[in-house]
């Protein structure tokens, strides 16, 4: 036990050593970028889907309350990734944190997780993106074929989602550029959408009606923890832009604020949304694929619809630079460590982007999108980053205790009562996940094993080293 402490305590040595004289990535992103992508990856298909969806089906106008129980176990487990990343400010997210304090296996394990639902999310989002891109197409009188439309099963003659893998692609191709380019053009679309949500909640409170919101739990409290459990997707995300500490300027001090930054502004807009959402019509008619911009049509007021449906072009775009650009990092640190070919961890002589496992996530993202049904694909994303929060709170528990003197640029607050309700909460949260999507998951993380233990352990950089 205490020689398993000791060789920890000198893997974070190392890794924080690595981090500050890494050059194998550009520091080109400030704090504003790195809160950019902690947005991009928040704000997205939760604002502008999941908020009428849930209400209408499983809380009500107690959605609000779903997303601020959602929030306690993603802001605790927030408090914990940002210790984390002033610690190790080091590319690989949770994967690289559970390296340092539980060992290769544990690390594998987040990793191999990881992997599955950044490029899920990926997937998930690029069909979002597709469906609300072909309405504003169709409103400005540009129609695609029936076979370009959607997934093989999603609709007559649908073969291909040619938008939603095009999409894909086209994230991919970017963030292989520069990834200055990627964060840029993410910003920009993080402001385009939150100024459309500012919109829609300046324009809806005049339109609220108070009776609208009664009753408040017309499913009871069952309802609100079931969409608490729904609407999870929607409040994390912030832990994409951790995979950037090697490409942030002053990442254990920036990388830290941005997490907090980003969670605080975004759980802020959903329960606003949420709320001006239901005040303005009947929770019973949000059901539908777009329910901002419907709500809006049936007040007479389309123009705000349009501008709602752009806006989640763009918001939902950004969603997917931050979890492709993650899955990419996540990939890249695992080759690094040797437990995936060393040929994933070239960076681009020129761009020094890891352009290999991003180009080969967008391509797996762009097929997965383009050929699966959503509902197929968007069962497995929750679990995976559930059960990296879980480990996430438990080890910052356990580095303070094997590593206390350690140098942090910021400490969770309230030990360890913060850290065990957030691993509390997404325990819990886990349980409300349906059955299939438990066993695809152990289906996914059997086969992860298997490549583990005839791979992984015998190129590891870490046993090859002892």
């Amino acid at each position: 036990m205490i020689l398993a402490a000791l060789r920890r305590k000198k893997s974070i040595e190392k890794l924080q050593g690595e981090a500050k004289g890494q050059v194998t990535f550009r520091r080109v992103l400030g704090l504003w970028q790195l809160v950019g992508i902690g947005l991009g990856g928040l704000i997205g298909v939760g604002i502008f889907i999941l908020t009428g969806v849930v209400a209408a089906t499983q809380a009500g106008p107690a959605v609000a309350l779903s997303f601020i129980i959602a929030g306690v176990a993603s802001g605790a487990a927030a408090l914990s990734y940002a210790e984390f990343a002033s610690l190790i400010p080091v590319a690989g997210s949770a994967y690289t944190y559970a390296y340092a304090v539980l060992g290769e296996g544990a690390a594998w394990i987040i990793g191999w997780d990881l992997l599955l639902e950044y490029a899920l999310v990926v997937a998930v989002v690029s069909i979002g993106w597709s469906a609300y891109l072909q309405s504003v197409l169709n409103q400005l009188g540009f129609i695609l074929p029936d076979w370009a439309c959607g997934a093989p099963g999603t609709g007559s003659g649908h073969e291909i989602d040619v938008f939603a893998a095009l999409g894909a692609i086209g994230v991919a191709f970017l963030l292989s550029v520069k990834i200055e380019w990627g964060a840029r053009f993410n910003l920009i679309m993080v402001l385009i959408k939150i100024s459309a949500v500012l919109l829609v909640i300046v324009a809806g409170i005049p339109y609220i009606r108070v009776e609208n919101w009664h009753p408040f739990m017309p499913f009871g409290f069952l309802g609100v923890t079931e969409g608490a459990a729904i609407v999870f997707f929607a409040v994390f995300g912030y832990d994409t832009l951790t995979t950037a500490a090697e490409e942030s300027r002053d990442p254990q001090r920036d990388i830290p604020r941005a997490i907090l930054i980003s969670l605080a502004v975004a759980l802020t807009l959903y329960v606003i949304m949420s709320l001006v959402l239901t005040g303005v019509v009947p929770y019973e008619t949000l059901n539908n694929p777009a329910p901002v911009a419907q709500a809006f049509t049936s007040l007479g007021l389309p123009w705000i619809a349009f501008i709602v449906s752009i806006a989640a072009v763009a918001g939902i775009a950004s969603v997917m630079v931050a979890f492709l650009m993650a899955c990419a990092r996540i990939c890249f640190a695992m080759s690094r460590d040797g437990l995936l070919p060393n040929w994933l961890a070239k960076t681009h002589p020129r761009f020094h982007s890891p352009y290999r496992p991003t180009l080969i996530a967008g391509l797996i993202t762009a097929l997965i999108a383009g050929f699966y049904p959503i509902k197929d694909v968007a069962e497995l994303v929750n679990i995976g980053t559930l059960s990296a929060f879980v480990v996430i709170c438990l080890a910052v528990i356990v580095l303070r205790r094997i590593n206390p003197e350690a140098t942090r640029g910021f400490r969770t607050p309230f030990m360890p009562f913060t850290p065990i309700i957030g691993a509390a909460f997404s325990f819990w949260l886990l349980t409300r996940l349906p059955f299939i999507a438990w066993g695809r998951f152990i289906l996914w993380m059997a086969l992860g094993l298997l490549i583990y233990f005839f791979y992984g352990r015998k190129n590891s950089k870490l046993n090859q080293n002892s």
